[in-house]
């Protein structure tokens, strides 16, 4: 690939200098990493008609398997460079290598998956009555908004990007500024593409002046959008003028439920992980553990212990199994949150917190905090934190532990352990979360939905529904008659 010196926007198979050019910074080392080019409500419209125009004008919306070509080819070439694409992620985002591994490495077949949908999807005929033939189809519903967040910039915008194009749409996709270089790289991989039509895919670097035109744009029937449920909330106001199609996955709050005959030996470390993988920049963080209390003395000295352990440090120390938060006004506000629950009552379990001192000071790193509650009303509790702080709860029974599972604004996910065989299916049915792991974490699947009820979001990631938000189904009514006997 041509390394540019600014990274640009791809509109209509070109790149777009839109001006307005600011730095990328490495939030281990605060370093410069680059400059970009940060769009404006200028380029996004010129987005959106590029976009509209190859809606109207090329096959793409009726060539399935096209489509699918392209989806296979494009999954090819983020093969290609997936190592590119790490040390990207790694860099800017903060990531350490593993994890910018694990998050790039589950694109490929997520196209390939949307690749096999192009071709599978289908409506359905039916004669009601002699002579009369009814039929459903679906079809594209015309301009994709795709707004994406900092946290896994490749993962979660292919995530939609990948059924909106098998479903036939065209795509105008904003990335935000604090993964411009990532952005720009993956612009560059989708250029790659053989057989896409210019105009179909069109991504921009921008901030909240973008995603609001391209959230009121008349021409824009479609918004997918991850990220936090306040925006989600705000992007529903938005687009209820036009009432336009929205794929929301949003906040979480998730916990985990321990209960007595748990395997402790494997549920610490997996929760460990679920807290500090991505920083617990992540929206499917375990950020709360509900522990039978029975178990809960063990289980706090274990996972202090094992929290305290968590090497700290910038993805280029191969040592490092946890990086940076993406900025340093995000340390202070989780800082802030913590000592705001301190003073609340919470008690420390754990205390990590700004590293502050040594060569990490000059990074925005945060190091694991345990927080133990005895009120689910705590705001540490009920809010988002999106970093490595963990609450436990205690409770008696198993009702107790579902009823603080669900006493939540949140339900997006949540993970069960226990031995029983007939218990974590019996939980997992009550509990309000759109997905229920029992005895594991993060496992995902392109077959299956993903997404999250109350406000963790509208609509489904993932799985054969993925489509829906993206298609429209028209029914057509025809009277061939029968043939005279």
């Amino acid at each position: 690939m041509t390394e540019k010196k600014i990274a640009l926007h791809w509109i209509n198979g070109e790149w777009v200098d839109a001006g307005d050019h600011r730095d990328s910074v490495d939030p281990a080392t605060m370093q410069i990493i680059g400059t970009y080019s940060s769009g404006g409500v200028e380029t996004a419209n010129q987005a959106i008609q590029v976009a509209k125009e190859a809606f109207r004008k090329t096959s793409w919306k009726s060539d399935r398997s096209a489509r699918a070509r392209v989806l296979n080819s494009m999954a090819d070439a983020f093969e290609r460079h997936t190592e590119e694409i790490v040390t990207a992620v790694s860099a800017e985002v903060g990531k350490v290598t593993a994890h910018a591994r694990f998050e790039t490495g589950i694109v490929p077949h997520t196209l390939r998956f949307n690749a096999a949908l192009a071709l599978t999807d289908h409506g359905r005929v039916a004669e009601i009555q002699p002579g009369s033939l009814d039929m459903v189809i679906r079809q594209a519903a015309g301009v994709a908004g795709i707004i994406a967040p900092w946290n896994s910039p490749v993962a979660l915008s292919v995530r939609s990007l990948a059924p909106a194009l098998a479903a036939g749409a065209t795509v105008v996709m904003m990335l935000p500024r604090q993964t411009a270089q990532v952005n720009s790289l993956l612009a560059q991989v989708i250029s790659e593409t053989e057989g896409l039509p210019k105009g179909v895919v069109n991504i921009i670097t921008g901030g909240q002046d973008v995603s609001h035109a391209i959230i009121i744009s008349p021409d824009v029937p479609v918004i997918s959008f991850t990220g936090s449920s306040k925006t989600g909330r705000a992007i529903s106001a938005d687009a209820s003028a036009d009432l336009k199609r929205l794929g929301l996955e949003l906040g979480g709050k998730s916990p985990m439920l321990l209960f007595a005959d748990a395997d402790l030996d494997a549920a610490i470390p997996a929760l460990v992980t679920a807290l500090t993988v991505f920083t617990g920049q992540f929206c499917m963080t375990i950020s709360r553990v509900l522990v039978d209390r029975k178990i809960a003395d063990r289980v706090r000295v274990e996972l202090a212990k094992q929290l305290d352990a968590v090497i700290v440090g910038p993805a280029t120390d191969p040592t490092s199994q946890m990086g940076p938060i993406i900025d340093k006004p995000n340390v202070e506000r989780i800082d802030k949150m913590v000592e705001d629950a301190i003073a609340a009552g919470a008690k420390v379990i754990l205390r990590g917190g700004p590293i502050r001192d040594g060569a990490l000071a000059k990074g925005a790193f945060y190091k694991p905090t345990l927080l133990e509650v005895t009120t689910s009303a705590l705001e540490i509790v009920q809010k988002e934190v999106f970093g490595p702080v963990l609450t436990m709860q205690v409770f008696d029974t198993e009702e107790e532990a579902i009823g603080l599972a669900n006493d939540s604004e949140f339900g997006l996910c949540a993970s069960v352990w226990s031995r029983d065989i007939d218990r974590p299916l019996r939980v997992a049915r009550e509990l309000d979360s759109g997905t229920v792991w029992v005895n594991d974490w993060a496992v995902l699947y392109d077959q299956f939905e993903e997404g999250g009820f109350k406000q963790s979001g509208q609509g489904r990631m993932r799985g054969v529904a993925v489509l829906d938000d993206f298609i429209e189904y028209k029914h057509i009514s025809m009277k061939p008659g029968t043939v005279s006997q």
